[in-house]
């Protein structure tokens, strides 16, 4: 059963001002896990017991690519901890991008790494790994045809994937049995041609079709994200879990 959690970049400057209360309201208002990003200086040790106290679950972190490439045996670590396998690969700047063929052998390296301590490792894609070609392939197509699925798994940024050009039913269920975490978000697509991210069911994404795809899928966490906020942060997310609640929760099919 797919449940739901927070991507906690949402939430970014109500962690900085206060971590231990902004997550007790996250728990409060329905959320079922948290994927982390940034720990504020808390020890793992820290982190877990908030998690205990508030019955959140670890979902995994995002941390950064040249982080995790320096000191991937702290950072696997870390979040094992935390009780959860999942390390990700969260941007790559225009830089660490120029060759996608070193980007490859550095996440089999990287891998391999988790594989050894028990951890997995994926990759959270944004809309230029759709747009910029390698080999023959989109890039985010390139990256898992030259990584492994032992090494390499996929969370899939379906709003992203949709701005990109791309449909992302179709991309989840290419990925289905290799992609264990989505990001499930909502746009408007702006004058200029940017995209706003919006609370769900705001926005012109097709969020419906992507939660079945990704049940057939069997992803197990669907994880709300919104990059900004036009309203305050835990406002937003308090209306995106609602409108999960009340358009999906009837059904049965997603665990809240």
């Amino acid at each position: 059963m797919m449940k739901i959690g927070l991507q906690l970049y949402t939430v970014r400057e109500e962690l900085e001002r206060d971590f231990e209360g902004t997550l007790r309201k996250v728990a409060e208002l329905g959320y079922s896990g948290v994927e982390f990003f940034n720990y504020f200086g808390r020890s793992a040790e820290e982190v877990m017991a908030l998690l205990e106290e508030t019955g959140l679950t670890a979902i995994g972190a995002h941390r950064p690519y040249d982080a995790l490439l320096e000191n991937a045996d702290a950072e696997i670590d870390y979040i094992l901890k935390l009780g959860s396998p999942f390390l990700i690969v969260p941007y790559l700047t225009e830089e660490q991008r120029s060759d996608w063929s070193s980007v490859a052998a550095n996440l089999r390296i990287l891998g391999e790494k988790c594989r050894e301590k028990g951890a997995v490792l994926l990759y959270h894609n944004h809309d230029f790994e759709l747009r910029e070609k390698s080999g023959g392939l989109t890039a985010f197509d390139y990256l898992y045809r030259e990584v492994p699925a032992d090494l390499l798994q996929v969370e899939m940024d379906t709003c992203w994937v949709y701005y990109g050009g791309y449909d992302p039913v179709q991309y989840i269920g290419s990925y289905a049995g290799r992609l264990p975490l989505i990001h499930l978000k909502d746009m408007k697509r702006q004058e200029d041609g940017s995209a706003e991210t919006v609370v769900l069911g705001e926005g012109e994404v097709n969020l419906a079709a992507i939660l079945e795809a990704a049940e057939q899928a069997s992803v197990k966490w669907a994880i709300v994200e919104q990059d900004f906020c036009s309203r305050p942060p835990l406002d937003s997310v308090a209306d995106s879990i609602k409108w999960l609640e009340t358009n999906y929760k009837q059904g049965g099919n997603i665990h809240v």
